[in-house]
C-alpha cells in the first residue's frame, strides 16, 4: 500500500543479505508537529560542486600556477562540539607517502598499493591541487593496519572517473582476508579519510553486499570522515535498500557511530540515500553540508509491479538510515535542496523495532522535497522510531 500524501501509511522493504530488513508501518497518527526553534546554522557556503571548488577535476595536471584557493568543506558556521575521537588524525609522521613531489608520481597504482599496505598515508604531489584518476578501486586488506588513514592535505582529489568505486573496506570479504571469527563485529580495520575530495565515483552494477557506495563502501571495523568533500558520485538508480552515492556503511563495531565532521556532499545520485546510506549503523554528523543530492528510485518499498527494476527505491534524498537499534545525530549541519522521489527528501529513518532515535541540533533543513511522503510536522523527513525526532535550535522548512 502506498499513499501519495504528506503522511505515508506503509513503507516496507526487504533484507539485504543477512542484514536487518527495512521499513514498517507508520504508527497510528503522525507525531505532533515540533516547533523547530532557534537560528539557522549560518550563511550558506558556496556550493562545493562549483568548478572553482573541485580541486582540478578537469585535468590530471595542475594549473600553470599553483592554486591559492583554500580547501573548503563542511559548514564553516557550524559550531557543534567535536569530540576527540571524531577529530582528524595526526598525520605528521606518515607510514607511507603517495608521490615523490610531482603530479605524475601520484598515480592510481600508488594509491591502490598504499591502501592495501595500510597505515597512515599522505600525498606528495607538488604544490598545486591534483586529481588522481583511479584505474582500479583501492581496497583495504583486513590484516593490515589496524588503522588506515588517507590524508590529502586539502589538495588531492581521488576520482572514480564516472566508472568505478574509489575506496572499499569489507571485513566479511574473504578476498580481503578474514581476521576474526565475527567479521560483522570487529574493531578493525579503522578507516579514516580526511582533507580529501572524492569525485565521480560510480558503483553502478556492483550489487555485492546489496550494492551502493559510489565513492566509499565500508562493512565492518570503523569509519571516520573529516574535512572531506564528495562531489557527483553515483550508484544504481533502482534498488529497495540500495543506496549511498557517496557512503554506504554496514556493520560497524559495537554499533559505534560513523563520524562525519566538517564534510560536504553534493551532486550525489542513487536509488536511495543519495549522499549516505546504511543498515543498522549509527551516525554522528557534525558541521557538515548536504546539498543537491537526489534519490531517484521509484515505488519505495515494497516494490510495485510495473515500475523500473521491479519498482524500488526513491527515499532519502541526502541520508538513508535503516535497521533496528541505531541512533543518528545531526548537529551544526545544513541539509538543503535535496530531493527524494518517494520519502524523506532530507532524511529517511526507519527503525524496524522502533528503538532508533534521531536528534537534530543547531541545524538547517530546507527545501528538501519528498515527492511521495514524509512525516507530518517534519518537513523533508520520514521517521519511524522510538519517539518523534528531537529537534533543538534548528529550522526545518
Amino acid at each position: 500500500m502506498r499513499v501519495k500524501s504528506a503522511v505515508v501509511l506503509l513503507v516496507l522493504g526487504v533484507a539485504t543479505a543477512t542484514l536487518p530488513a527495512c521499513g514498517g508501518d507508520q504508527p497510528t497518527g503522525s507525531p505532533a508537529p515540533v516547533a523547530a526553534t532557534g537560528t539557522a546554522a549560518g550563511p550558506t557556503p558556496p556550493p562545493t560542486g562549483d568548478p572553482s571548488a573541485r580541486a582540478g577535476l578537469g585535468s590530471a595536471k595542475p594549473s600553470a600556477a599553483p592554486s591559492t584557493a583554500a580547501f573548503r568543506a563542511g559548514n564553516p558556521d557550524g559550531h557543534a562540539a567535536v569530540p576527540a575521537e571524531a577529530r582528524a588524525v595526526d598525520t605528521s609522521r606518515p607510514t607511507r607517502t603517495v608521490g615523490t613531489g610531482t603530479p605524475a608520481s601520484c598515480t592510481s597504482e600508488a594509491v591502490v598499493k598504499a591502501v592495501a599496505a595500510g597505515g597512515i598515508i599522505t600525498f606528495d604531489c607538488g604544490p598545486a591541487p591534483v586529481t588522481i584518476r583511479m584505474k582500479a578501486t583501492a581496497k583495504v586488506v583486513n590484516s593490515h593496519g589496524p588503522r588506515i588513514v588517507l590524508d590529502g592535505g586539502g589538495k588531492v582529489t581521488l576520482s572514480g572517473d564516472g566508472q568505478r568505486r574509489i575506496l572499499y573496506q569489507n571485513t566479511c570479504d574473504q578476498a580481503q582476508g578474514w581476521t576474526t571469527s565475527h567479521c560483522q563485529n570487529q574493531d578493525h580495520p579503522q578507516l579514516t579519510v580526511q582533507n580529501l575530495t572524492f569525485a565521480d565515483g560510480n558503483s553502478t552494477g556492483d550489487r555485492t553486499e546489496g550494492g551502493g557506495g559510489g565513492a566509499i563502501f565500508v562493512r565492518g571495523g570503523r569509519l571516520k570522515v573529516v574535512n572531506t568533500r564528495f562531489v557527483d558520485n553515483r550508484c544504481d538508480r533502482t534498488g529497495q535498500d540500495l543506496g549511498g552515492a557517496a557512503l554506504r556503511v554496514l556493520s560497524q563495531y559495537e554499533n559505534k557511530p560513523v563520524y562525519v565532521v566538517n564534510s560536504s556532499f553534493t551532486g550525489g545520485v542513487c536509488a536511495n540515500g543519495a549522499a549516505t546510506s546504511s543498515i543498522g549503523v549509527s551516525w554522528t554528523v557534525l558541521n557538515s553540508v548536504f546539498r543537491d543530492n537526489r534519490a531517484v528510485g521509484s515505488g519505495a518499498n515494497p516494490a510495485r509491479s510495473g515500475t523500473p527494476g521491479g519498482g524500488s527505491g526513491g527515499s532519502g534524498g541526502a541520508i538513508y538510515c535503516d535497521g533496528n537499534e541505531f541512533t543518528v545525530r545531526v548537529a551544526g549541519t545544513i541539509i538543503e535542496n535535496n530531493t527524494a522521489n518517494e520519502g524523506g527528501g532530507a532524511i529517511f529513518f526507519v527503525s524496524n523495532n522502533r528503538t532508533g532515535t534521531l536528534k537534530i541540533e543547531t541545524s538547517t533543513l530546507r527545501r528538501n522535497p519528498s515527492k511521495g511522503f514524509e512525516t507530518q510536522g517534519y518537513p523533508g523527513i520520514f521517521f519511524l522510531g522510538a519517539h518523534p525526532p528531537t529537534v533543538t535550535g534548528s529550522r526545518l522548512s
